[in-house]
């Protein structure tokens, strides 16, 4: 489990973004990509939380929010095409002034050396504030189109919040298949 060490009510670099209603704490050096993706959502009709800087707070004890905090309120930066304004952009539904953080996803560089998570069994946690928080770590390489990923890691996310794990089902399923053979022979 990593830890971000966070004092109470401070910020981080990185984007924010409500994704089916799950709260996804975008994170990743500069450059990666993050404020891209966070505009391929908000295109998607996802909301924005935070741009470039998430304010963030700790609200009961197994809960931390993430804030747009001011006077960079939802803008983005965006390599290209610099500071854009996503409220006057997309309107007032494409952003939330905060959100239950449910997911840490941090975007790295693709390193071919590195053995990244395949089949989902382990679910890794990061800390923030002493609250543990579901997180993913997304290789960033050419062709990916990451804001699909995130889509679906919001939605896979909320299923394993209510107890479902597609890898444990097909585990089972493959297990139910192997015995069923075993009896025929």
């Amino acid at each position: 489990m990593r830890n971000i060490s966070i004092p109470v009510n401070t910020s981080i670099q990185g984007v924010m973004v409500e994704v089916y209603g799950m709260g996804i704490l975008i994170l990743g050096v500069i450059g990666i990509g993050k404020s891209e993706c966070a505009l391929e959502l908000i295109s998607r009709g996802h909301r924005l939380i935070a741009g470039e800087v998430v304010g963030i707070r700790r609200r009961k004890e197994d809960t931390v929010v993430g804030f747009a905090k001011e006077p960079i309120r939802y803008y983005l930066e965006v390599q290209g095409l610099g500071i854009i304004d996503v409220e006057k952009l997309f309107g007032a539904s494409a952003v939330r002034s905060s959100a239950k953080i449910d997911l840490v996803i941090r975007l790295e560089k693709w390193d071919k050396n590195k053995e990244y998570e395949l089949l989902g069994f382990d679910q890794k946690y990061t800390t923030i504030m002493e609250v543990k928080v579901p997180e993913l770590i997304i290789p960033i390489r050419p062709g990916r189109n990451i804001a699909i990923i995130i889509e679906v890691a919001a939605l896979n996310q909320r299923l394993r919040r209510e107890g479902y794990s597609a890898i444990s089902e097909l585990d089972r399923e493959l297990i139910k298949i192997i015995r069923q053979k075993k009896r025929k022979k």
